[in-house]
């Protein structure tokens, strides 16, 4: 039989941690999964990852594929097991429990053969495969981003109706929503992704959040920013305004001479994080419109009292 490097066939590191090993799967198995890949070879190289994560993901099993492949096999090597080895090592399987692997995954965990290594094989069952993993997007509110909260949301799932015809069948789903989220942001629902293969657990499910349309905010991230109208006498003699925030209105000085485009920094008052967010308040000038002649003689009024050109730097 031939040895199997199982980290090559992953593509990771034989130093690599648990979660690395874990995410290469995931990778390769959607990848070659039979139902959506067109590689010719996909049914084969989707056994052969789920075979080299089966022997990988449990700490003991290996432990016991690394003594071998330390022994200075590689890919494609002529292999027998060493002397003196037993099946059912790094908390192996029974022979019944063989699903579909290679004679050399059998010969090092399962002793999945009648009379030793070499002879017939026992019959087995399908490999247990997890599910693929899901993607769908969900839009909140703002205030929900800040503040948290839960959000109850309807998938359309695709299931097997009568005579085999695919049906869709909406699946009701409690969404917790953490303070502080931003837009893009993933939310992982373990075990509700695709249903596993022959018992094997399902796969997750990935919220990736939006946000809605705000009718007064404008979200960079965590930071915030609004448009706040003012009138061309507070721009000119400064006021105090009251001003919207997700948690509360603030008082703020608005300085005399100010005009439109100033920026003002709330530190901290953006979406909630490690550091938090803030919200930049841009000021905008609203003209007022002359509708009586009075209001149009003190335009005229303000106009002669100012030499002022606002092109001069045009």
């Amino acid at each position: 039989m031939k040895f199997k490097d199982y980290y090559k066939i992953l593509g990771v590191d034989p130093s690599a941690d648990q979660g690395e090993i874990k995410s290469a799967y995931r990778k390769l198995a959607r990848k070659y999964h039979p139902d959506v890949s067109k590689e010719s070879n996909a049914e084969d190289r989707f056994k052969e990852v789920g075979e080299a994560y089966e022997a990988l993901k449990d700490k003991e099993k290996r432990q016991a594929y690394d003594q071998v492949r330390n022994g200075g096999f590689r890919q494609g090597d002529e292999f027998r097991p060493p002397p003196g080895w037993q099946g059912n090592q790094g908390g192996g399987f029974r022979t019944e429990d063989l699903s579909g692997f290679s004679d050399f995954f059998s010969s090092l965990f399962g002793g999945g053969f009648e009379g030793g290594f070499g002879g017939r094989r026992q019959p087995q069952r399908s490999s247990r495969q997890p599910g693929q993993d899901q993607s769908a997007k969900i839009q909140i509110d703002l205030e929900t981003a800040f503040e948290g909260g839960t959000r109850r949301i309807t998938l359309n799932r695709p299931t097997q109706g009568p005579g085999g015809a695919v049906q869709t069948q909406g699946q009701e789903l409690e969404v917790k929503i953490p303070a502080g989220v931003t837009e893009g942001q993933k939310i992982r629902l373990r075990g509700q992704g695709q249903p596993g293969q022959h018992g094997g657990p399902a796969g997750d499910l990935l919220l990736e959040i939006g946000f809605k349309k705000h009718r007064q905010f404008e979200v960079d991230g965590r930071h915030i920013s609004l448009q706040l109208p003012i009138a061309p006498w507070e721009a000119a003699l400064g006021a105090q305004i009251n001003v919207p925030t997700l948690s509360s209105k603030i008082r703020l000085t608005i300085p005399a001479g100010s005009s439109s485009g100033k920026r003002f920094r709330l530190k901290g008052r953006g979406l909630p994080g490690s550091p938090s967010g803030d919200q930049f308040v841009i000021l905008k000038i609203v003209v007022p419109e002359a509708k009586t002649e009075r209001q149009r003689e003190l335009y005229r009024e303000l106009e002669s009292e100012y030499s002022f050109d606002p092109r001069a730097s045009v």
